[in-house]
């Protein structure tokens, strides 16, 4: 078989792998939700994400947003991840063990979930790829078109995911502190840099409408998440996400450093690390970088490896890549694999198992987050049913979060229940002009505290309905509260409320002290 026909078979089984791993009693995950609801508001911009990843949702919701439709694109891009790998490999001469050595990564290692949700990260990774892609084909080939390809990649990258930038200015660093005449003196590399930006401006000029919401999200993120990230965390994660691959990245950061050529993606390498590093940011932002260097390092280590290295170095990534599938991808139902992670502490050891709160669980999170969503709405529906014709014409469905409320939007239709709102995230966004003229509220909230709050006094009545019970899922202990003959008082705390969360997700908002959700733990409306 031709190389470059093995490429695109490769690229293929990259494709449709996941979904042979995935246990189907699995549901979307909390995340997957919100840009499915962001298909619904096409919008610029959103105040967690950039636009395009919402393109790709309004088509899974064409396709009728089955598990399917939703799990296709991280696969796709994944797939053609690959096939930018691959294709670079050849260019540099490798042969077929190359190929499949390069292929690695894509099924040995973290990428696997990276390439198997529906976030932004599939598409931060494949246009890093595609930017140093073309910088190393213009290198090799001095056509102006592969300027214009990372160009425009540096575009769609930005409008994919915010973190682009640390790459976008890695690379600017190593072209410059490698002085490559190459490119500087080269006029279509400015105009590149001028097409990407210029393909981001829409989302540039929706941040400044909306008053560059992104100042609060990363605000909240900093305070709510990135803080408890350790640098050193993030330099051991750098190994353990790639560790049956990674004598192949290390050989091509190594191999790019010695060649002149090619020296500018070694420092964009090092640079983009130490910029993550300082801005305390997830491990996993930096996956981008990794495919370029597996594309350096597989054909040297194709050159140099006899007969039995081969073998053994090809054995050595399948063995461990084999055993950390159960730890990326949800190949049981929940009991069977919370069982299997007790029977085979390696889960534990390497951090699986730790949420965002620092304690160990039953499951990864990411798994958690898949759990009891149809429940949710199940039970939301049977309140809302219970509820008179004049009732229902003056209830408002509010949900704590946007797993939550996308959840019940995207399972509701099925159920009858109205449109589900929340003041978290971009759901902010879409609350009703008249919001504030309801005299029921069904309340869905992770508060296990909520009945205790003084709100709930500027009810005639309150009513617990129901609660999720499941150990295994994130959302386990929610309520589900039905609370009739709401108060003026109320309704207008309620809606000063919601105009004070609009206000701070602005730039100068989000300088303020942020203060407690009201409908969340601590919260109050007064």
């Amino acid at each position: 078989m031709k190389p470059i026909r093995l490429v695109y078979l490769l690229a293929l089984v990259k494709l449709i792998l996941p979904f042979f791993l995935q246990d189907p009693v699995w549901e979307p995950h909390r995340d997957e939700f919100l840009y499915l609801a962001e298909a619904r508001h096409m919008a610029w911009g959103y105040m967690e994400a950039p636009p395009l990843l919402s393109i790709f949702a309004w088509m899974t919701n064409l396709l009728g947003g089955a598990m399917w439709a939703i799990k296709i694109w991280p696969s796709l891009f994944g797939a053609l991840t690959y096939v930018l790998v691959g294709r670079l490999v050849l260019h540099l001469r490798g042969s077929w063990y190359a190929v499949v050595l390069a292929w690695m990564p894509f099924v040995a290692g973290a990428w696997l979930r990276m390439h198997f949700l529906f976030q932004p990260n599939f598409l931060d990774m494949f246009c890093w790829t595609a930017m140093a892609y073309g910088v190393v084909r213009f290198q090799q080939t001095g056509k102006p078109r592969y300027l214009y390809i990372a160009g425009a990649s540096l575009g769609l990258g930005m409008l994919a995911k915010y973190t682009m930038a640390f790459y976008g200015t890695g690379l600017l660093a190593g072209v410059l502190l490698t002085w490559d005449k190459k490119v500087l003196t080269n006029r279509h590399f400015y105009y590149a840099i001028g097409l990407g930006l210029l393909i981001f401006l829409p989302n540039f000029l929706w941040e400044a409408t909306h008053g560059f919401p992104i100042v609060y999200h990363m605000k909240t993120l900093q305070e709510s998440q990135l803080q408890y990230v350790s640098p050193w965390t993030f330099l051991t994660d750098q190994l353990l996400y790639n560790v049956a691959t990674l004598f192949i990245w290390i050989t091509g950061l190594v191999w790019a450093t010695r060649m002149k050529q090619y020296r500018s993606i070694a420092v964009a390498f090092v640079v983009t690390l130490a910029l993550l590093l300082m801005g305390h940011a997830k491990s996993y932002y930096s996956q981008g970088a990794y495919p370029i260097l597996f594309a350096f390092g597989a054909p040297v280590v194709e050159a140099w490896a006899n007969k039995w290295w081969r073998i053994g170095l090809l054995g050595f990534s399948l063995f461990v890549g084999i055993r950390l599938v159960p730890l990326l991808l949800p190949f049981r139902p929940p009991a069977a694999l919370a069982n299997y992670y007790v029977r085979h502490p390696l889960a534990r050891k390497v951090g699986t198992l730790r949420w965002e709160d620092l304690q160990d669980h039953a499951l990864p999170q990411d798994f958690a987050d898949m759990l009891s969503w149809e429940e949710m709405t199940r039970k939301v529906s049977k309140a809302y049913a219970s509820l008179d014709s004049a009732e229902k014409a003056h209830t408002l469905l509010f949900c704590d979060n946007y797993g939550e409320a996308g959840a019940v939007n995207y399972f509701g239709p099925a159920y009858q229940l109205p449109a589900a709102y929340s003041d978290n995230a971009s759901f902010l966004y879409w609350m009703p002009p008249d919001f504030d003229r309801f005299d029921v509220v069904l309340l869905v909230t992770h508060d296990k505290d909520a009945m205790q709050h003084a709100f709930m006094k500027e009810f005639k009545t309150v009513q617990l309905v129901d609660s999720i019970q499941n150990p295994y899922a994130v959302e386990d202990g929610t309520l589900i509260i039905l609370m009739k003959g709401a108060s003026d008082t109320f309704r207008k705390a309620f809606r000063d409320k919601i105009d004070r969360d609009k206000l701070k997700t602005t730039a100068r908002g989000a300088v303020q002290t942020l203060r407690p959700n009201a409908l969340e733990p601590g919260g109050t409306l007064h």
